[in-house]
């Protein structure tokens, strides 16, 4: 591949990096188990949509750009950190005007899950965490010839990839959690446990990510 080393350990680190728990992660689950295996793969893409928006950013330039201003970070840390905290409060104040439904009623309000409103949520969630853009910034270049000459297709190939490998282990987690989620649909009392579970889990990652530094 043109400009690009060890092609296999950089696949093997970005399936480490994608299987440990992050805001991504833990939007697909949740969305998975509260409104459906349909949901989280919805989600999902929407995330991978994120991620590949990222790599043609990287590519451009525009990424570095971002890294290297201080004013930009912060502004893009903020919304993210923002996002999750509104995602996450409403999780829990929906579960305070809950009202006990049949399982028959709850299903149709989880497959009417508008397509457009889930794979935006999940594209925001990506594009907003500076996370994923300090690491195009610090990791990709280790695996990109210092003196090539095909610098921007290195980086492409290499967010693409990552962004696929982000994708599958993505879906399986929205398989997951869609599974988990249907066995325990039947509960009203458990799913609201549940969702006030997530909604804890995004505020929660929505102050780390504001406390994150470069």
């Amino acid at each position: 591949m043109p400009d690009i080393t060890s092609f296999s350990l950089f696949v093997l680190s970005v399936f480490l990096l994608s299987v440990t728990p992050g805001p991504d992660m833990a939007y697909v689950i949740g969305q998975s188990m509260a409104n459906g295996r349909r949901a989280g793969l919805l989600s999902a893409t929407g995330v991978a949509l994120g991620s590949v928006t990222h790599a043609l950013a990287s590519t451009l330039g525009l990424t570095a750009l971002v890294a290297a201003s201080p004013l930009l970070f912060t502004l893009v840390k903020y919304l993210g950190a923002g996002y999750l905290i509104y995602l996450g409060s409403r999780m829990l104040l929906s579960t305070l005007r809950h009202t006990v439904n049949t399982a028959p009623d709850s299903d149709k309000i989880r497959r009417g899950t508008p397509a457009r409103e889930l794979l935006l949520k999940g594209y925001i969630t990506t594009l907003t965490n500076p996370k994923v853009l300090l690491f195009f910034i610090s990791f990709f270049p280790q695996f990109v010839t210092p003196n090539g000459s095909h610098h921007s297709q290195a980086f492409l190939i290499l967010g693409l990839t990552y962004a696929w490998v982000a994708f599958m282990v993505d879906i399986c987690c929205a398989l997951l959690g869609g599974a988990a989620g249907g066995a325990l649909a039947g509960s009203p009392r458990i799913q609201k446990v549940l969702d006030r579970i997530v909604g804890t889990t995004f505020i929660a990652l929505g102050v780390r990510l504001a406390l994150t530094r470069r």
